[in-house]
């Protein structure tokens, strides 16, 4: 009996310890007021922190989840009236920092980094994360969907805060200074979510302060503790920035010799707190030519590649307006505002007039968007001017997930009767056959209303999504709907995924992304992964991942168009290098015409017409702490009646901390055998980033496109004389067709200066 008493105690002892040191999810943060100034200098001697609470006992969570970290972090905040003040201590043994650059919202894969992931709603789904690298290097961003993975992270999203950093011979320290008015919180509640995460590049460790299972994301709000005020926070006050710009821009197209065309753009931007969750964007003649340049692709698929969108007016709260629907099935999607692509897929923009976007918190569980956006007429391509709008409202249900209603709306303004003379874009015509007549008329409309709901349950184990849109306009009455389901279950050693959704042949969202519609007459898709994690006792190997994933994709009359297979493995090495190989045999039925040779060949396979093949893939992943790294993978097998060689990646060298070189290199050898031909396809893409100061960058990209013959080039220097104020010197050109001597068909150098101002 003595002994199984003893045994007893010893086990008791051991959890006791092990609790002590894997703080749990609702863990408490106490913070309180600061009774002075506190100075940002890197050094915690101001008796606010000296009395502030700390947030220690960090565990890891990569690359073994059971132990804490080689070196500890600590973390403290306090605040006053202005500002959320936020300490940390990053103990350190002094070895290098691994870093890209001193380039502000760096990757956060690729730097030493600490940070703060905060969630001032409390509804477990969206919030803001700020972080700092060992050199003072700043980079913010929203979060949503509670960030469980991967794609709930935005760092285009920028604000302004301050920063200081010290390094010492055993740690190094930041102490950052958030205002208030550069997020929205709820100042009724005196608890927030919180959470801190550490990556320690140089040993492959990360690390948080609640600890947080292997499979999910460290900063997953489902793994959060909580912030307490002993008094409730501040109301931010009067919250009203403006930030105006003014840009010369001068323009000349020297393939018609023309003379250059000097412009003055002046415009603004507004942003407004109604109250400190629910913020008032406004902009009036904006310019978006100091965004960084789409990175082009060789899309051999017959679905449009969506590219991201990187314009700050769409970003905050922008999950509200972007998450209906699946991936493929978005009834908004932001970048169909505003911009237009050319034959070689390269955005153009459209002048937008003015626009206006409402969004946040209203009381505890709901949240709103509304957007309303005109564009000018841009004759020369075909797009009259339009006015988009999207309202949409929110209901948090359960503990995390949430059900939306929402309206989208396109007009094409100031049509009037229809002028045959006149050649307007794609998709806004339609033939329409009356008895022996056929005549085209045009859309003067076009409407996509619907609903969501989207679980996340409380342990990120289960994630799941239904739907259900209509669209509307002059032309379609009938087979109009899409809708679709999806679960998720996720457990440390198996994940699932189970998706199915349809679109109806008359569905239309024009102001959305629903890529498929342009190649199936309507559809049935059928989406089925499984993945499991094994955790090898090797030493150099940190995880193994096998999976198995199928898609089948029906049309309405029966007929299965698409179907593929593919088994992967893929192998994370403990020094951040990993290696994947993969199979997959595809099935394709074309439901139309389609040239993967497209524009070199002139001869397409037909609809109807059934292609089967297998291709198999290998890609490698260097160590990337290493001043010199590369990415690089390799594609072989049949492709539809011949056989594709795909090769391709990333070479990259850093000289820290003053920036990086790298060079991107796609390659595809395509041979269909005659009478279709054969094709060979490179894109080139040099990237240089200099950073001079945590204030002076210099990025340029170099494009060089073979399948269209083009390229593409973008210096872009930016100085951020103040916090979110920036003088930018931007020169592109375009080259549509490749001379022997690369002269520009299209030139652009643009100078603008943006101020944000605080009233």
């Amino acid at each position: 009996m003595r002994r199984y008493l003893g045994l007893f105690l010893v086990f008791e002892w051991v959890m006791t310890a092990w609790g002590q040191t894997k703080n749990a999810p609702g863990i408490e943060l106490p913070i309180r007021k600061a009774g002075a100034v506190i100075v940002l200098d890197g050094v915690l001697d101001e008796e606010a922190w000296k009395a502030a609470s700390v947030a220690k006992d960090f565990f890891q969570n990569y690359p073994v989840d059971s132990i804490s970290p080689t070196f500890q972090s600590e973390a403290r905040l306090t605040f006053d009236d202005h500002f959320l003040y936020v300490s940390f201590v990053c103990y350190d043994d002094s070895k290098p920092d691994i870093m890209q650059s001193l380039r502000r919202d760096f990757d956060w894969d690729l730097n030493d980094n600490i940070g703060m992931y905060l969630d001032p709603y409390n509804d477990f789904t969206n919030g803001f994360y700020f972080t700092i690298t060992p050199f003072n290097v700043q980079s913010e961003g929203i979060l949503s969907g509670g960030a469980q993975d991967d794609d709930g992270f935005n760092n285009s999203w920028d604000n302004k805060w301050y920063s200081e950093v010290k390094r010492s011979p055993d740690r190094w320290v930041a102490e950052l200074a958030i205002p208030l008015k550069s997020f929205r919180y709820n100042h009724n509640s005196d608890t927030w979510n919180i959470t801190f995460v550490r990556q320690d590049l140089k040993r492959n460790q990360v690390s948080s302060w609640v600890a947080t299972p292997f499979q999910f994301v460290p900063a997953s709000f489902a793994y959060s503790g909580r912030l307490k005020f002993e008094t409730r926070p501040p109301h931010a006050g009067a919250n009203v920035s403006l930030i105006p710009y003014l840009a010369g821009i001068s323009s000349r197209d020297v393939e018609k010799e023309a003379p250059s065309n000097n412009t003055v753009n002046v415009g603004m931007d507004a942003k407004v707190g109604l109250t400190p969750s629910l913020n008032l964007d406004l902009t009036v003649n904006p310019d978006f030519s100091n965004v960084e340049v789409d990175q082009q692709v060789i899309n051999l698929t017959r679905f449009e590649f969506q590219f991201p969108e990187r314009r700050q007016f769409f970003l905050e709260n922008s999950d509200l307006f972007s998450t209906p629907g699946f991936p493929d099935t978005r009834p908004f999607f932001s970048r169909r505002i505003g911009l237009t692509l050319d034959s070689t897929g390269t955005a153009r923009q459209v002048p937008i007039q003015y626009g206006a976007r409402i969004s946040g918190k209203i009381g505890k569980d709901w949240r709103i968007g509304l957007l309303n956006m005109r564009t000018q007429e841009k004759s020369s391509i075909g797009l009259p001017a339009q006015s988009y709008s999207m309202a949409i409202v929110q209901k948090q249900v359960f503990s995390r997930s949430n059900i939306d209603f929402f309206i989208v709306d396109k007009q094409s303004i100031g049509l009037g009767d229809y002028d045959s003379k006149r050649k307007y874009a794609p998709g806004l015509t339609r033939t329409i056959i009356q008895g022996t007549d056929t005549t085209t008329r045009l859309n003067h409309y076009n409407q996509v209303m619907g609903f969501d709901f989207n679980l996340i349950t409380k342990t990120n184990r289960w994630s799941g999504d239904i739907y259900y849109h209509r669209s509307m306009d002059d032309f379609n009455k009938d087979k109009n709907y899409s809708a679709g389901m999806f679960i998720g279950y996720n457990t440390r050693y198996v994940s699932v995924f189970l998706a199915q959704n349809a679109v109806g042949k008359n569905y239309n969202a024009e102001t959305g992304y629903v890529p498929a519609l342009a190649v199936y007459p309507g559809y049935l898709s059928s989406f089925a992964r499984v993945q499991g994690t094994l955790y090898p006792t090797n030493s150099s190997i940190a995880i193994m991942a096998p999976a198995v994933e199928a898609n089948v994709t029906v049309i309405p009359d029966g007929t299965v168009t698409d179907r593929t297979f593919s088994a992967e493995y893929n192998i994370n090495f403990l020094n951040t290098a990993s290696v994947g190989v993969s199979s997959t045999h595809i099935f394709q039925r074309l439901p139309e015409a389609f040239n993967p040779l497209f524009p070199r060949g002139n001869l397409s396979y037909q609809t109807g017409r059934e292609f089967e093949w297998t291709e198999f893939q290998l890609q490698y992943n260097s160590n990337t702490r290493k001043i010199f790294n590369f990415s690089s993978q390799i594609t072989g097998g049949q492709f539809y009646t011949g056989t594709r060689l795909s090769a391709g990646g990333t070479a990259s060298v850093r000289y820290q901390p003053y920036g990086s070189l790298s060079v991107t290199v796609d390659y595809n050898d395509l041979q269909l055998g005659q009478p279709y031909g054969n094709a060979q396809f490179l894109l080139i893409r040099p990237r240089l980033d200099l950073t001079l100061s945590t204030k002076l960058f210099l990025t340029t990209v170099w494009q060089y496109n073979t399948r269209f013959e083009s390229v593409n080039f973008n210096t872009r220097l930016q100085w951020r004389f103040k916090p979110a104020s920036d003088i930018f010197l931007v020169y592109s050109h375009v080259q549509n067709r490749l001379p022997t001597d690369f002269r520009a068909n299209d030139q652009v150098l643009v100078l603008k200066f943006t101020y944000w101002l605080n009233l």
